[in-house]
């Protein structure tokens, strides 16, 4: 079972979002990886800031891998396929209505592409994100409950439900350690979950967005047209 502050490390991510110039680039991999990833993670990084993507999260995952003591093809293999999810998590957040998305929204776009979300997915989150929401953190709670084992497509309600409710930001921060507290009673992730998205007042899972609970429905005017 992950732990509470590995949960809430995956939800903050990291700060450090901004395009680093190769000066930095150079500077941070430097004696923490060989000079083949260097050379290649390099020239990724020079890509992506060309195309307005953080860099950062490119450079920290060629220095966990070669702390890790993966193979230097595979840790090139990684930061390119990272490089991939963090440009199309910038298309679906722009497809969301964030035309100049910051680099944390769009690490937290490839955070959801990674844990099973599709762009479609994000990209709807990221609409209903509105302040005070930031999709920096919806992104991020969703994906990290996906981690936790809750099906993604229940993840999002849970996470949307709990914005239509307007539950406040720590609220939905709350949400992984929630589950996980459910899980250590005896439920599933699913159940825990769901659990939670009733007492949010959401729609429960596989429901219409019509939905009310048996008995709460209310009788049909037969007058009315």
């Amino acid at each position: 079972m992950r732990t509470i502050g590995l949960v809430l490390t995956l939800v903050l991510g990291s700060t450090l979002t901004g395009a680093l110039s190769a000066q930095d680039v150079q500077a941070q991999l430097d004696g923490r990886v060989s000079p083949e990833v260097r050379r290649a993670v390099r020239s990724i990084a020079a890509d992506a800031a060309a195309h307005g993507l953080p860099v950062d999260p490119l450079v920290q995952k060629a220095i966990e891998g070669a702390a890790k003591g993966v193979p230097g093809d595979r840790v090139i293999a990684a930061v390119r396929a990272l490089a991939g999810r963090l440009a199309e998590a910038m298309a679906a957040v722009r497809q969301g209505g964030v035309p100049t998305p910051t680099g944390q929204v769009v690490e937290g776009g490839a955070d959801a592409l990674n844990a099973g979300f599709s762009g479609h997915q994000v990209s709807d989150l990221v609409r209903v994100s509105r302040p005070p929401y930031d999709p920096a953190l919806t992104l991020r709670v969703a994906a990290t409950l996906s981690a936790l084992g809750v099906p993604t497509t229940q993840a999002l309600q849970l996470v949307e439900g709990m914005i239509s409710a307007g539950r406040s930001p720590s609220d939905l921060l709350g949400l992984p350690g929630q589950v996980q507290t459910g899980v250590a009673r005896g439920a599933t992730p699913a159940q825990a979950a769901a659990g939670l998205a009733r007492a949010a007042g959401g729609v429960p899972p596989g429901r219409l967005p019509d939905w009310v609970p048996p008995g709460q429905r209310k009788p049909r005017n037969q007058h009315k047209p």
